[in-house]
């Protein structure tokens, strides 16, 4: 019957008194040691008495018995039998009787002395060791359970036994462990490839990742993207509002501006020079705010960009392409940024320049309401007047500013956000296109520290694996 393989330990004997020679502190040097082996929960013990000494006195047995309390581990084994005194055997000791274990005592016959001098081999030992067994009649009957060929039988026996009953928790630890190599390799990223194609590849892959993180700031898989809309539905509004329209129509500036645009000859019917001059100096204030909001959502961008880049696993691994990427979205933010601010600003210059007529065709129409249609050159500049000017100038800035409040973020979206989520790093690949693998590679430059770390953590997941399967197979077998 072949039997598992095992690692005997073969310790000293308990030593009661430190002999001549010998430190004092032998006697608890030797049991510390002893214990330091037999104290592990793996380990078998052979608990060693000789049959023609008292069980009562057995070191072996007493340490045993502190270390494994229960037994499930202890085998007791009687030795030098045939040494035993004529007229005595061991039978009670073998058979439980004058000291019972869990598991059944072991009687084994060894080579003397003279046989070890007379080079007799373990063949040899062990033919003799069955005769005596079988032909010595207190014994014949437990011949079957006796001898080291017995000994190692249930040995072998019971550590398949235990190793059986720790599969499930071995297969577990295993999975487990399998389970955080493969989750620790997938965060230090893919070994670099060699060639320039797999190099750019690589790079390729790295910034469509971090594109599409960024991506998924703006369309709310991720937070962030929800600032934009606030300065579109908070920020915008508000400096729309501290806007001082009033202060730029008071009625030291109304007269003012009017008397201006009129030059040496008064107006004769409507001062459309001065209302041009009244609201082109209060729209022109709107750029103020819509500046404010082009660089707001722009400063909205490149936190993103700085968050989606943070969050690029592979990006981490690379620090020279980490810089480049954020260098490229960045630069590309800062063209958008100033095409939006250039094409937000054309829409408040076109308001500036071309005035909604049918606003102030409706004005002669008000006028007569009042009662007072028509009024004397001479008096075009009282304070009625001029007052009533104001009011008309203020009704059509507000009016441009509630339609401003509305196509200024349509701008900004178009010029800024849609133009981010498009072709944020569209430049940037174009570079890429002309690199040679060397440049590629000063892209690639992973740390030393990381590259080995990941060589050993595939070494050591293979190696898991293999055991998986091993165990896995016993199992099944099982």
């Amino acid at each position: 019957m072949p039997v598992v393989n095992l690692t005997l330990i073969d310790l000293p004997g308990l030593t009661k008194v430190a002999v001549e020679g010998q430190s004092d502190s032998i006697v608890a040097d030797i049991e510390n040691m002893v214990r330091a082996y037999i104290e592990k929960p793996n380990c078998i013990i052979l608990a060693v008495s000789p049959a023609n000494q008292d069980l009562a006195t057995s070191d072996a047995i007493k340490i045993s018995r502190e270390v494994d309390p229960k037994g499930e581990r202890t085998f007791g084994v009687l030795t030098k039998i045939d040494l035993m005194d004529k007229g005595t055997d061991a039978v009670d000791m073998l058979e439980g009787r004058a000291y019972k274990l869990q598991f059944p005592w072991i009687g084994v016959v060894n080579r003397s002395q003279a046989d070890i001098n007379k080079n007799v081999d373990m063949i040899a030992a062990r033919r003799r060791e069955k005769e005596y067994f079988s032909s010595t009649p207190e014994y014949r009957h437990l011949a079957s359970k006796m001898g080291s060929e017995h000994l190692g039988k249930v040995m072998s026996k019971h550590l398949e036994a235990v190793i059986k009953s720790r599969i499930p928790g071995l297969q577990s630890l295993i999975n487990k462990t399998i389970i955080d190599l493969e989750s620790e390799l997938s965060r230090l990223g893919k070994p670099i490839a060699t060639d320039a194609g797999g190099k750019l590849y690589m790079v390729m892959e790295v910034c469509r990742t971090f594109d599409g993180i960024f991506k998924e700031h703006l369309d709310g898989v991720r937070p962030g993207g929800d600032k934009i809309y606030n300065v579109f539905d908070n920020q915008l509004p508000a400096a729309l509002k501290r806007l001082q329209f009033d202060k730029q129509l008071s009625m030291d500036n109304v007269r003012k501006l009017i008397t201006e645009a009129d030059g040496y000859q008064p107006h004769l019917i409507a001062p459309e020079q001065g209302y041009r001059r009244l609201i082109e100096s209060s729209l022109i204030s709107i750029k103020g705010p819509a500046e404010a909001a082009v660089d707001a959502v722009h400063a909205i961008l490149k936190d993103l960009v700085h968050k989606s880049i943070s969050e690029t696993a592979e990006l981490k691994q690379y620090p020279s392409l980490r810089v480049e990427v954020n260098g490229a979205a960045v630069e590309s933010l800062e063209r958008m940024r100033d095409e939006s601010k250039k094409a937000t600003l054309q829409l408040v210059e076109m308001e500036c320049s071309y005035l909604t007529v049918d606003f102030f065709r409706k004005l002669p129409q008000d006028i007569e309401k009042g009662g007072n249609p028509t009024h004397s050159i001479f008096d075009r500049y009282n304070d009625s007047y001029l007052r009533r000017i104001g009011s008309n100038v203020l009704s059509y800035v507000n009016m441009v500013c509630a339609s401003l409040r509305n196509s200024i973020p349509k701008s900004v979206v178009y010029c800024q956000v849609r133009e981010a989520k498009r072709s944020l790093l569209d430049h940037f690949f174009t570079d890429l296109g002309k690199k040679e693998g060397r440049q590629l590679g000063t892209l690639l430059d992973e740390d030393p520290a990381i590259m080995q770390r990941r060589l050993s953590l595939a070494k050591r997941l293979e190696l898991y694996r293999a055991a998986q399967s091993e165990i896995d197979s016993v199992a099944w077998s099982k």
